[in-house]
């Protein structure tokens, strides 16, 4: 059979009918009536004949053209048919960014907070599928996704910017790791965008200005389950989303204790949170308000949703506080801050932050040792906002509202 070369191949000139000149091992090239030069690989599977192409002469030149067809023979040799390996490696190829992002979202579904997946996808949604959601997620540029990120800056949202980049980094890690995808192009990016000043959420930690807040709250007029809701963020300092969304079901009152599951914690982990005898009194009317239904703090459109996430921020800012001086959130860091300047553990504190412990070993110790001394803290805790609300604001700075306890005498 003629072999083919590089001058038979440019002097092949069109006829009216297309015609076939061959190379070997079933390797031929087609001269269509148009002029064009193509590829084709036939070979057989069992007693059945098979064709595919290999591209198209010059964009493939004789010498990529014999290297595709050993690759096709190679897997012929291990019993696979090329064609359906090139049509799946063709289907992967054009795997488009929100197809593979759905697919990796799937898959971090199980481990995710409802709050938590309800963000990423805001965030897939709002600022990635418009602009890269239909492109091969193999086709995409750092500069592609710059751009992107840009449109998000010229807002002046650059934290955002920075979140959403971090997002896009774990889908295109997740292509690569899935063969879609050569690189992660998002780790060019990190120098290109503008810094993030780091900030806290707002918070009140001055003594004297948490019992003016506690007294504004005291003083609220707006729906009784959101006056609640204020009263009880402060004694519990969790975080907003494992407050709105607490079922009652999650409460034991007998052991004055909150169990929230670790489905609904950041950390994936279940978190006791001891009820002081403040908190108990705000729990017990809240469940005799939810009348037997799931959540302690229903939506007020529907009982089958918890509250909005916005409602404690909403009524905070009725209050007067702007969010530069006060935030849902801003619960945790006030109690972080006071509990540490009354003398405190801070390891204590982190535990009832329910903040990531990296020592695994001391973590499960400290989850199985360490809940009296929290209920200790816990309960000193209310009694403390309770003479910040309460004492003359002449004396609220002059000394401690509770004494230290003797059982943290011996902690280091």
């Amino acid at each position: 059979m003629p072999i083919l070369t590089e001058m038979k191949i440019r002097r092949a000139q069109m006829r009216e009918r297309a015609y076939k000149r061959y190379d070997e091992r079933g390797l031929f090239l087609l001269v269509t009536p148009a002029g064009a030069r193509l590829w084709r690989f036939r070979y057989r599977i069992g007693a059945l004949e098979k064709l595919i192409s290999l591209g198209a002469y010059p964009d493939v030149p004789l010498k990529r053209a014999r290297e595709k067809r050993d690759e096709a023979r190679k897997l012929l040799a291990d019993e696979l048919d090329p064609s359906l390996d090139w049509k799946a490696k063709r289907a992967i190829l054009k795997s488009s960014f929100e197809d593979v992002a759905n697919e990796w979202l799937q898959l971090q579904t199980p481990s995710l907070a409802p709050e938590t997946l309800s963000m990423l996808n805001a965030r897939l949604g709002n600022y990635l599928y418009p602009y890269l959601g239909s492109r091969p997620v193999a086709a995409i540029t750092a500069q592609d996704l710059l751009a992107t990120l840009r449109r998000i800056e010229v807002r002046g949202r650059h934290e955002t910017a920075h979140r959403v980049r971090a997002l896009a980094g774990r889908v295109l890690r997740y292509a690569v790791a899935t063969g879609r995808a050569e690189r992660d192009v998002s780790a060019d990016l990190k120098e290109a965008l503008a810094p993030v000043r780091s900030r806290n959420f707002a918070s009140v930690t001055d003594p004297l200005r948490v019992g003016e807040l506690l007294r504004a709250i005291d003083g609220y007029s707006g729906h009784p389950v959101t006056a609640l809701a204020l009263k009880l963020a402060p004694l519990v300092f969790v975080r907003p989303g494992e407050l709105r969304g607490a079922e009652c079901a999650e409460f034991d009152l007998s052991r004055a204790e909150w169990r929230i599951p670790g489905a609904r914690m950041k950390m994936r982990e279940a978190h006791i949170v001891p009820l002081s005898r403040q908190a108990l009194v705000i729990v017990r009317e809240l469940l005799m308000l939810a009348r037997g239904g799931r959540y302690v703090f229903p939506s007020l459109r529907t009982r089958q949703r918890p509250m909005s996430e916005n409602t404690v921020t909403a009524a905070l800012r009725r209050l007067g506080y702007t969010g530069d001086e006060q935030t849902g959130h801003g619960f945790r860091s006030m109690a972080s801050t006071l509990l540490n300047e009354q003398g405190f553990p801070p390891d204590i504190d982190e535990l009832q932050l329910a903040h990531t412990e990296r020592n695994k070993v001391r973590a499960a110790y400290n989850k199985a040792q360490r809940l009296p001394e929290r209920r200790q803290m816990m309960q000193a805790w209310a009694d403390y906002l309770e003479g910040l609300r309460r004492l003359p604001v002449a004396i609220v700075d002059q000394e401690p509202a509770y004494e230290p306890m003797p059982s943290y005498a011996s902690v280091a």
